[in-house]
């Protein structure tokens, strides 16, 4: 079911078919990089390319290695290079939590670093890793940054040397999540926990912190991911956590508008943004997709949302773009296309198995992976169209990351470049 707000109406025709989106901050280096999560843009699209429409273990595998420990943070790819963050736990020792590098034509691992050591070995939610957070890749070429929640969050030198360690703890529930994100100099994350919740930026070359924007009456705890955007002439971060979300002066932290939505928490799913309105899931309990104008000043929970889609909202993986359609799917794996600017129901149709990864959009087609290791490829569009079912061995949580023409997938035991072969 989809409500639209009385007197909002489409945003102006000017964006009706174009998406607004802002490349982050110099992370766009070429078609090869896939620097944070969700790729260039931090919305799942991928510079042009064509990839793969089918696949399996036998079919369009350039090569498959084995990852070490338990991780589910996404490929993240540059200068040639892949990075991963994994988890190897001894019950007796703690965990190890580390930076894995690979050689993308080949798949050999050139790197193996720890960043934290810690005493922890239960994970507070079974489906959650302790690293969950993808790394984000700085444009210079010289910096990975990891987070891993409240145990720290690092820059590690491509060399593998450790030039900076800070540490935000807060109490989750569930444990780590969001990834940390690059604008203008700043490594900004969002820490939203029971007992504090705020957004915060440090210097991406020292690690101090620069500014803190706080959320006020923490008691639930949120996982998503901030995203750069521009809205006019102004860019903001926006930010979803417990109960609310926010745009936020990238410059100073100070909080430009907010949304509240009062049942919302754990929220999972990386916003995006086009049409002049960003959406977002409002979390667990009742989970609503909101779809609210970026322009507001102050509290704009009564006068900018554009409209709310009750029925498909996701719990986990984030919506995607395209065109004048955007593209849901729940946990379980109910898709859902509707109008992005009014949010009238396309379809809605059963793709099968559970999800929790993100979809992307590449070479003109929408990939959905479920956690059950298949990806469906689905043609864009207003009619329900299945394109292809691909499946893999092993357990799919993590999003797959996209570079040169090739698709790149962590298994929960193995690494994998699936491309056109010769």
């Amino acid at each position: 079911m989809t409500e639209r707000a009385s007197g909002i109406g489409r945003p102006a025709a000017s964006t009706a078919v174009i998406i607004s989106i802002l490349w982050c901050a110099g992370a766009i280096a070429n078609a090869a990089d896939w620097p944070q999560f969700r790729g260039p843009t931090g919305q799942g699209h991928a510079p042009d390319a064509t990839v793969p429409l089918e696949w399996s273990e036998t079919e369009n595998v350039t090569w498959k290695v084995p990852v070490e420990g338990r991780g589910w943070s996404s490929p993240v790819i540059a200068d040639g290079r892949l990075w991963l963050t994994t988890a190897v736990t001894d019950p007796r020792a703690g965990s190890s939590l580390r930076l894995l590098a690979y050689d993308v034509e080949s798949g050999a691992n050139t790197l193996d670093v720890e960043v934290f050591g810690s005493d922890e070995t239960y994970l507070l939610n079974p489906k959650n890793s302790f690293a969950s957070p993808t790394p984000v890749l700085d444009p210079d070429g010289e910096r990975v940054y990891v987070h891993f929640g409240a145990t720290g969050t690092a820059a590690v030198g491509t060399g593998g040397d450790l030039l900076w360690r800070t540490r935000f703890p807060y109490i989750s529930q569930h444990g780590n999540g969001g990834s940390p994100i690059l604008h203008d100099g700043l490594l900004v994350v969002s820490i939203d926990g029971y007992d504090t919740a705020y957004l915060v930026a440090v210097d991406a070359r020292t690690g101090e912190e620069r500014w803190r924007s706080t959320r006020p009456d923490p008691v639930s705890q949120a996982y998503s991911t901030p995203l750069l955007i521009r809205v006019g002439d102004r860019e903001q971060i926006f930010n979803v956590s417990a109960f609310r979300a926010s745009g936020h002066d990238p410059a100073t932290g100070r909080e430009i508008w907010r949304v509240r939505y009062p049942n919302g928490f754990s929220n999972v799913p990386r916003p995006i943004y086009g049409h002049g309105l960003v959406y977002l899931s409002t979390g667990f309990q009742a989970p609503t997709l909101l779809a609210v104008r970026a322009d507001g000043e102050g509290d704009v929970t009564r006068s900018h949302v554009a409209w709310r889609l009750r029925r498909g909202a996701p719990l986990t993986p984030s919506p995607i773009l395209v065109g004048n359609e955007l593209y849901v799917v729940t946990d379980f794996g109910i898709a859902t296309c509707v109008d992005a600017l009014t949010g009238d129901i396309h379809w809605q149709q059963r793709l099968g198995g559970n999800h929790s990864a993100s979809p992307v959009f590449v070479g003109g087609r929408i990939y959905f992976q479920n956690e059950e290791g298949v990806t469906n490829v689905l043609a864009p569009g207003t009619e329900f169209r299945v394109l292809a079912r691909n499946r893999l061995d092993g357990v799919t949580l993590a999003s797959m990351a996209i570079s040169d023409g090739a698709l790149f997938i962590r298994t929960d035991s193995h690494l994998y470049r699936i491309e056109e072969q010769p």
